[in-house]
């Protein structure tokens, strides 16, 4: 996810392409400028992330590949989110990754990726046959899936301190990382994107008995770094 964006001249007047009602509430795209067109997602009126940069949520994916042994055959990769795609778009473009599981909640987002303005960024990922689209809230299928995973990349909020709607907050909590830790094979890797840091995220993972936690900030173009929290699974 983003921290809003500050107003420019270019995008006080953003089209909005599709409105829905979902089960979480108002999901909304919109387009700003023409020439080269920023997308949007706003969710119950608060901005989540757009097309306009995309390097921390790319990073979140790389940097959880590298920090996994160099000699894992195909790790398996849950990303939670599907945002504007570029997570997905950095993992389908790494032959390393085995299976790419995303959880996106808002069929809305799932529809503008595979039949709308947002197949530009996704649509050779979502043909891949390693990727599969999982319609179903995160912390539910990070509590209830079976499956294991080498790592987790999670961007479904503004960040542990900033949640998109309350039930997310659970995801953060001792009983939710516990649910991430399960999840996630021995010396397996949770990356958290958030937009700004988190000492007691930090504290929190620690506690629930990761390893290697860290910090990595990412310049974007305007405004403060964003981040994100790195944890490894003991053996």
């Amino acid at each position: 996810m983003h921290h809003p964006l500050h107003d420019t001249a270019d995008d006080r007047s953003p089209r909005v392409l599709d409105r829905r009602d979902g089960p979480y509430g108002e999901v909304v795209l919109r387009r700003r400028g023409t020439d080269h067109a920023v997308y949007e997602i706003i969710a119950n009126g608060c901005f989540l992330m757009d097309t306009s940069d995309g390097r921390s949520e790319r990073l979140l994916v790389r940097a959880a590949l590298a920090a996994l042994p160099a000699d894992r055959p195909a790790p398996a990769l849950l990303i939670g989110g599907l945002g504007v795609g570029f997570s997905l778009a950095e993992a389908a473009a790494e032959p390393r990754w085995g299976r790419i599981t995303v959880v996106e909640r808002e069929a809305a987002v799932i529809d503008w990726h595979r039949t709308g303005p947002l197949s530009a960024v996704s649509a050779g990922a979502l043909a891949d046959p390693r990727t599969e689209i999982a319609r179903t809230d995160l912390v539910r299928y990070v509590q209830e899936a079976g499956d294991r995973y080498d790592a987790l990349c999670l961007d479904i909020d503004n960040g542990p301190d900033w949640t998109v709607t309350e039930g997310n907050e659970s995801l953060y909590s001792p009983a939710g990382l516990a649910a991430c830790a399960a999840r996630l094979t021995p010396g397996g890797v949770l990356a958290v994107w958030s937009a700004q840091p988190s000492p007691a995220f930090e504290e929190a993972l620690r506690n629930a008995g990761f390893t290697g936690v860290r910090t990595e900030e990412i310049a974007v173009a305007r405004g403060v770094p964003d981040v994100v929290h790195f944890a490894t699974r003991g053996a």
